[in-house]
């Protein structure tokens, strides 16, 4: 039976124009060899599975090649390409520092150093992760890696960066190796399918590039796993269920029911993804990232900026259509705050349910939404008997100074269209003092703070049916729940929902400090009368 060899192992580039995504990497590296401006040291940094170590070997091998080519690449033919590609050169040293992170390994390293090379130009030591170095390792290595031999090239690889001395970092030629993008890995993906026989639709392909988040080597790992799961056919559905993958024709179904202000449906939804065991905060994050791709479907010049097949970009395209752009930043904003608290929230599979019942109004067009707890523009129901009847004038909304909003500040605002009953019967000062006072009565222990700060003073009846009342602390107006409690007691006590309610703040008087002997002397005389008395019968004097 013949061994096994794993792609990130067979696959694995042998020359730099066969490295992935690091194309300015590897063409800076292929100049300095041709024009002979090697630095003494350098070091690769970057996310795991980026080629680092891949372009630390190559390099090695290139500049000690014997018969290079044009394009500075290895001949694979000389006598020191041979020996590297057998695991048997002289010249080239690669040290784990994971395991030899200790002083006394860097000083065998140095030992050798002082050895030349015995065939080719240079010998290269390679560290793979070398943050992982001790103190003392580190300090034993900084003279030789400033001041090496001509022959001597270090390499060193590291993912941690910010745990490297910055007198290392100051001997080195830095490289930040990036994440390759999922279009390079699924575009590397698709030609190691070919050579392996396997039929790969592109939207799987696409989701593996998805999931190992920029790194070759884990996606190198994912395909081998699902040729073991789907034989030598890998479709989308075969990946997403191995995976775990939510699929996105939930996340298209999810903004249908939305626009179509399908609230049972959103629901219904919901809890269909939610027993099939994907964590609630997964799905916001994909929602929230399906929004962004509906965003960028809606202008050509930026569809490519998705990171999905050409295929589910003409899809999103289609669907973006039929948002409007106000629709798809608000629901973006509610979805990145769902995401932001879901770790606090207490009910987490309810805090989901709010945050899409909240795209609603938004992505709907004939949505209804509150604007103020004053007056509302209302469509009157309209009566069942056959004989018509005068349908009553709407009441012009009248925007006032203190008129509380439910709306986020700088939200558009929207009429509303969804008819509502109209109660407009009168009432008078002193029943609209009774509902207030048996408001406080029944709330003040579900709502003392609320309370206090509307019970200090009593409310007063003025034209056109506005109530003003005095609050000393305006993050009482804020408190939306408890604003809107009390609007819908007063509509039901006073039978009026035709009413405008208006704060007013009333500043605090602030206390005189007393300063000066006198001052303090007239405070306590202000308190207790007695004191002008006892300064008049011991002859006092404070006149200073």
């Amino acid at each position: 039976m013949e061994n096994f060899i794993v792609s990130a192992r067979k696959y694995r580039p042998s020359t730099f124009e066969s490295v992935v995504g690091q194309h300015a990497i590897t063409s800076t590296l292929q100049n300095a060899i041709r024009n002979n401006t090697l630095a003494q040291a350098f070091l690769f940094c970057g996310p795991r599975g980026v080629g680092k170590t891949t372009c630390a070997r190559i390099m090695a091998k290139t500049i000690n090649c014997l018969h290079p080519t044009d394009d500075m690449e290895a001949c694979n033919e000389c006598e020191s390409c041979v020996s590297f590609n057998n695991n048997a050169s002289f010249n080239i040293f690669e040290l784990d520092a994971a395991s030899n992170s200790g002083v006394d390994d860097i000083r065998a390293l140095i030992d050798q150093v002082r050895i030349p090379p015995q065939i080719g130009k240079y010998k290269v030591y390679i560290i793979d992760e070398v943050h992982m170095l001790s103190g003392a390792a580190f300090n034993a290595f900084l003279k030789t890696l400033e001041e090496p031999p001509a022959y001597a090239k270090f390499i060193l690889a590291t993912t941690e960066k910010h745990k490297i001395l910055p007198t290392i970092l100051s001997r080195c030629q830095i490289f930040d190796f990036k994440r390759i993008t999922v279009e390079d890995i699924t575009k590397h993906l698709q030609n190691i399918a070919a050579k392996e026989g396997v039929t790969a639709e592109e939207e799987a392909l696409n989701i593996i590039a998805q999931k190992a988040d920029g790194a070759l080597r884990d996606a190198l790992s994912i395909f081998d796993q699902m040729v073991s799961f789907s034989g030598n056919n890998i479709t989308y559905k075969d990946v997403i269920a191995n995976l775990n993958v939510l699929d996105y024709e939930y996340y298209f179904g999810m903004v249908e029911n939305i626009l179509a202000n399908d609230i049972n449906s959103i629901l219904l939804l919901l809890n269909e993804v939610i027993n099939k065991g994907f964590d609630p905060q997964n799905f916001i994050q994909g929602m929230a990232n399906h929004l962004r791709n509906l965003l960028l479907g809606k202008d050509q010049r930026v569809v490519d900026l998705m990171e999905v097949s050409n295929q589910l970009k003409a899809r999103y395209a289609k669907q973006a259509e039929r948002c409007s752009t106000e629709f798809l930043l608000k629901s973006l904003d509610i979805a990145n705050e769902c995401d932001i608290n879901f770790r606090s929230a207490n009910n987490k599979r309810l805090h989901l349910e709010i945050a899409l019942l909240k795209m609603v109004p938004v992505g709907t067009p004939h949505a209804t939404s509150v604007e103020t707890y004053g007056r509302n523009d209302v469509k009157p129901v309209q009566p069942q008997q056959p004989a018509p009847q005068p349908a009553p004038q709407p009441v012009q909304r009248v925007k006032r100074a203190g008129t509380i909003s439910i709306l986020d500040e700088g939200a558009k605002k929207k009429e509303d269209d969804a008819p509502v009953e109209v109660r407009n019967n009168p009432f008078t000062q002193e029943m609209l003092v009774g509902a207030w006072t048996k408001f406080v009565e029944t709330n003040k222990n579900a709502s003392p703070n609320f309370v206090a700060g509307i019970g200090k003073y009593q409310p007063s009846l003025k034209e056109n049916n506005e109530i003003h009342f005095d609050i000393d602390n305006i993050l009482v107006i804020k408190d939306v729940n408890n604003m809107g409690k009390l609007r819908d007691h007063l509509s039901k006590s006073l039978n009026n929902n035709q009413f405008t309610l208006v704060h007013h703040v009333v500043e605090k008087p602030k206390d005189d400090i007393a300063y000066t002997d006198r001052s303090r002397f007239e405070k306590m005389a202000e308190m207790n009368p007695n004191v002008l008395t006892l300064k008049k019968g011991l002859g006092l004097n404070i006149d200073i």
